[in-house]
């Protein structure tokens, strides 16, 4: 086809230099088009291909810029940008005892959660990130932020035994997370609501199975933290003489699909466990080493067949959701610890990101990979910069070279909400106003917090 009234109309088509699809029937091409119609991808091929045909009024020209599938963030807590920074070099129950839970006491309310999210949503978008996985307070705050920002995401209610922002305790926040996947399943195709018991030790395992149950029964994801610390080993073997991911065997959670956060001390009969199981186990390298909590075996999960994606962990706990420094340390670090130079090489550490990244969000078949019939989520990345030169292998040059300030265009969906590097679905001015303001009155709480401990 040449003719112009013989192509096929689309509402976008973007162009890159190369086009890193994740797809292994597709691998890399170079000079490449995405077409898109209706907010799905229609057809992926050379510049010749899709320009040959179809036509369309939008077109994002690709020179100097790799096209490739919108990055996802696994595990975040969306609304802790507001207490970045805030208790750092800490051991991880310090941290949540002595700082966070107190903190989160005193400040959060759909106020603060709204401004956080938002500027969770914000650094997403302009660093890459188009689906996340959220565990947080006041989810329905958190869904209204992403419904308008125009990210993809996994937005799960937290549920936990003690007094939390908003709750009294378990039953109130139980009866809540329920009510909130019942309110949203459905409403946006972008938002899947799902359930969050914060983790084994601070929810007994009676209210575990409970959450097994209702997860099945409403078909609801259910993120958690997992084996993240030798304290919660020592814990719930104390209790139960049993692991913690046994634990979730026990109650029948693992008839269910878990998005398992950290997973950073699994043993290897937990392993066998919960391979072929809908169950991911989340790495947040950064996360798990500024805590001190070590090194999740991904080698040896994905050895067992595993599935595994990659995360930031919330922006307390990691100072920024960057995802290509989780990306770049994920394939540093085990090669460090093995000693191997081969382990988890750059091809797969792009994959946990990207379509492992997406498998084990829960969105296979929905995103992760450029190809007809999923949804365009997807981003450019500048490689004019002479700090990305030579090119000789652009994966290889995404996972060691690229950073944040590469990202230059974000799209979800179909619809571009960040270009030329400007968020284009967030007034970052006004954003920027709010967060000075709450910061400021956390700021003198965080002093008198540090002087008493």
């Amino acid at each position: 086809m040449s003719a112009a009234s013989d192509k096929t109309p689309v509402d976008m088509i973007v162009h890159g230099s190369y086009l890193v699809t994740m797809d292994d029937a597709k691998g890399v091409i170079e000079g490449g088009a995405v077409a898109v119609k209706d907010g799905a991808i229609v057809a992926v091929g050379t510049d010749a291909e899709i320009t040959g045909a179809y036509t369309s009024d939008q077109v994002i020209a690709g020179e100097g810029r790799v096209l490739m599938p919108g990055l996802v963030n696994a595990h975040t807590h969306t609304a802790m940008t507001l207490f970045r920074g805030m208790a750092d070099d800490l051991e991880l129950m310090t941290w949540l005892t002595k700082y966070i839970f107190p903190m989160e006491g005193r400040y959060v309310d759909p106020d603060f959660i709204k401004v956080g999210s938002e500027l969770a949503c914000w650094e997403m978008i302009q660093s890459g990130t188009t689906s996340f996985v959220d565990m947080y307070f006041y989810p329905e705050v958190i869904a209204g932020v992403v419904d308008k920002c125009g990210l993809r995401a996994v937005i799960t209610a937290p549920m936990i035994d003690f007094p939390s922002p908003g709750f009294k305790g378990w039953d109130d926040s139980f009866n809540a997370g329920v009510k909130f996947v019942r309110d949203w399943q459905g409403k946006n195709a972008r938002i899947t609501p799902g359930l969050a018991p914060h983790a084994p030790y601070t929810v007994s395992k009676e209210h575990l199975a409970d959450v097994a149950k209702v997860a099945i029964e409403l078909d609801a994801p259910i993120s958690i933290h997992i084996a993240e610390d030798k304290s919660e080993l020592d814990t719930i073997r104390g209790k139960y003489q049993q692991t913690s991911i046994e634990e979730l065997s026990d109650v029948g959670m693992l008839d269910a699909q878990v998005i398992a956060a950290h997973v950073v001390w699994p043993s290897d009969s937990d392993m066998k466990l919960v391979a072929g199981k809908n169950f991911a186990a989340i790495h947040n390298p950064t996360s798990n080493m500024k805590t001190g909590a070590g090194f999740s075996p991904v080698p040896k999960l994905l050895e067992a067949g595993v599935t595994v994606g990659l995360a930031t962990d919330g922006a307390a706990s990691n100072n920024n959701l960057n995802m290509w420094d989780e990306i770049h340390l994920a394939a540093l670090v085990h090669k460090g610890v093995a000693t191997d130079p081969t382990v988890l090489p750059a091809a797969t550490a792009l994959d946990l990101a990207t379509r492992m990244g997406a498998k084990a969000a829960g969105l296979e078949g929905v995103t992760g990979v450029l190809k007809s019939g999923l949804r365009a989520d997807m981003i450019q990345v500048s490689i004019d910069s002479l700090r990305m030169q030579p090119l000789y292998d652009v994966v290889s040059q995404l996972v060691y070279v690229a950073d944040q300030q590469d990202v230059v265009t974000t799209i979800v969906d179909g619809n571009v909400l960040m270009q030329d590097g400007k968020v284009l679905t967030i007034d970052e001015d006004a954003l920027r106003a709010r967060v000075l303001e709450i910061s400021a009155r956390i700021r003198a709480d965080v002093e008198k917090t540090r002087a008493a401990n």
